[in-house]
Order: structure tokens, then sequence, then C-alpha cells
């Protein structure tokens, strides 16, 4: 007769508390043991769960880790580093669908959430154009640059010609501080009034130039900088 291990009731008990209130009453370990079992049948999780959630901080850290550092880990192959980040991945479309279907500027809460999973946690700078319609509606949101640690570079004349390609009416250009900290640059402030001048030259609005961190933000627009 084969034995059962011990981790195949654990897992059983795990499901049930999940299914009672969704997860509502579990710790972020157990949630994360459970979305483990998922991809690593045949072993007990729960030391790794620990463990992950002791490296990365939270389990938003976790499925937000880069997955090169995430297949580093003792015990993650590939096929569970996918299972993470497609739960991310979801996480990030289900906020984007609500930025969608609502006009952006009274949805300003549901943006900054969407940019915070979006980008927050990048380990490098990134900038995002998100182009609006004459009803302040989401018409495209692209990743224009991918920079470093601590600069991206971004051109006027480029914004300008994806704006007219795209029929914009307006847009607000994001990017993140993998340091924390949002506060703009001098740089940050002269490449965005460069961007603003020329967008004004064909009647194209700048409304914002937010800047992401992991747990704040800042607006130029806000702040009186713009």
């Amino acid at each position: 007769m084969q034995v059962k291990k011990h981790y195949h009731e654990h897992r059983k008990r795990l499901r049930t508390r999940f299914l009672t209130d969704l997860g509502a009453g579990m710790a972020d370990y157990e949630l994360l043991e459970l979305l483990l079992c998922q991809t690593i049948p045949r072993r007990d999780v729960k030391p790794l769960a620990k463990s992950l959630i002791n490296d990365f901080g939270s389990l938003a850290g976790v499925i937000a880790a880069d997955p090169k550092v995430l297949a580093k880990t003792p015990g993650l192959g590939e096929t569970s580093v996918a299972g993470l980040k497609v739960v991310q991945q979801a996480a990030i479309r289900i906020l984007r669908n609500e930025v969608e279907n609502a006009p952006v500027l009274s949805s300003w809460d549901r943006l900054l959430d969407y940019c915070r999973a979006a980008m927050g946690r990048e380990a490098v700078e990134q900038f995002r154009l998100l182009f609006l319609d004459n009803r302040n509606r989401l018409i495209a949101d692209e990743v224009q640059q991918k920079g470093t640690v601590n600069h991206t570079p971004l051109y006027p004349r480029e914004v300008v010609k994806r704006a007219l390609e795209l029929n914009a009416s307006a847009l607000i250009m994001v990017h993140n501080h993998p340091s924390g900290d949002p506060t703009p640059s001098i740089q940050d402030i002269e490449m965005t009034r460069a961007v603003r001048d020329a967008l004004s030259q064909i009647d194209i609005r700048l409304h914002d130039h937010l800047i992401i961190a992991k747990s704040d933000h800042s607006s130029m627009r806000s702040d009186g900088l713009i």
C-alpha cells in the first residue's frame, strides 16, 4: 500500500481554508504555499514559501521579483517561476482593465494602483506613455524606453511622433524610480518641460508626469512643476 505523504493532508486543509473565505484570513506565506503547490506537486513547500517571503519581504515582493533572481532560489524551477509571474501579469491586467473602462482623470487612484503594479518594483528605470483621446480615455499604454537603475532617456520628438500616429489629444508620462524615492530630479523636470512644450505646438496636452516608487509616488502637476 502506498503511504500518503504528510503534506497531502496539509494541502487539502489549506485548500479548504482558502475556499471558506477565498484566502482573506490566510497569511501571505500560506497563499504562496498554495501557489507553489500547483507547480511543485511532490514536496512540502511550506519552508520554501516562508523562505521566499523572508527573502523578498512580502507576497507582493515575491510575485513582482525579477524572474532571473527567482530562478536562482533553491527549490524554484522554471515552471514555478512562470506560475508566479502569471499571477503578477493577471493582477496588472485586472488593474489596467479598470483604467481602460473609465476616463483616466476621474479614475486617478486606480491609475496609480495600475502604475505601481506594473512598474513600482522594477529594478531599472522604464518610461511609459499613456495616450488619451479627447474624452481622456486610454488609447494606448506603451513602454517607450528602458534605462539603468537611475536614468532613462526620452526624446520629445519621439513622443510627438507617436502621439500624432495615435491621434492622441493628451498624454500622461510615467516612469519609475527603483531607489524608492519618487522625488523628480532636475533632469526629470527639464525633460518633462521639453516634452510639454513640444506637445503644445501641436495642441496636445500633457496632463502630468508621474514618478512611481515601490510604496510612494509624485505628481509634477500637483507639485507645480509643469
